[in-house]
């Protein structure tokens, strides 16, 4: 995990947004199918794992009465405090104590292929546990992605332990949605 905690300090060093969310066409257009991929208009309570600097809780925060994330770098961290002032933000590096007890959505947007398959099946363990019956999305970049695990091998090993099911593919990124503790249909 070291490797990509470097890689990812590395990535921030001089900069709060090294993938351009903040100006990049194809990032917006993907927080907004985010968006419309959810299937209710509120939230009580959501958990985003891997929050970044903030740019999908720009678009989903203010569909939640609280919305935590949680982020490995600081950097990131300090810059959705300040860009997202309503949610909560921490730093945190999974496997961690989840911050948010019965979390009513869920949300990991390229995410996963930063970790193991090992550490994967615990992530979705964990959310089995402390979530049952949340909306849960799975955002999954298809290219390359530099690191050990690519994008659908990672999703493939959430998947067994908590499928869902696929409602967007763009070739590029795809989108998988279910309910904590339910098999996707």
């Amino acid at each position: 995990m070291s490797s990509v905690l470097d890689h990812l300090e590395t990535l921030y060093a001089d900069t709060d947004d090294p993938w351009h969310f903040a100006t990049s066409p194809y990032e917006q257009a993907k927080f907004r199918a985010t968006r419309k991929a959810l299937t209710r208009d509120r939230y009580r309570s959501a958990l985003e794992i891997g929050c970044g600097n903030g740019a999908l809780a720009r678009h989903l925060a203010p569909l939640c009465d609280t919305y935590t994330g949680i982020d490995a770098i600081e950097r990131a961290v300090i810059a959705a405090r300040r860009d997202v002032p309503h949610a909560r933000f921490l730093q945190e590096v999974y496997p961690c104590a989840l911050p948010v007890a019965a979390p009513d959505l869920i949300v990991l947007s390229e995410v996963l292929y930063f970790l193991t398959p090992q550490t994967i099946a615990r992530l979705a363990c964990d959310l089995v546990a402390i979530a049952p019956g949340a909306e849960i999305l799975c955002v999954t970049y298809l290219g390359e992605t530099a690191q050990a695990l690519q994008g659908v091998d990672a999703l493939a090993a959430f998947h067994a332990v908590l499928p869902l099911r696929r409602i967007v593919d763009t070739g590029t990124y795809r989108i998988d949605r279910g309910v904590v503790g339910r098999a996707a249909p």
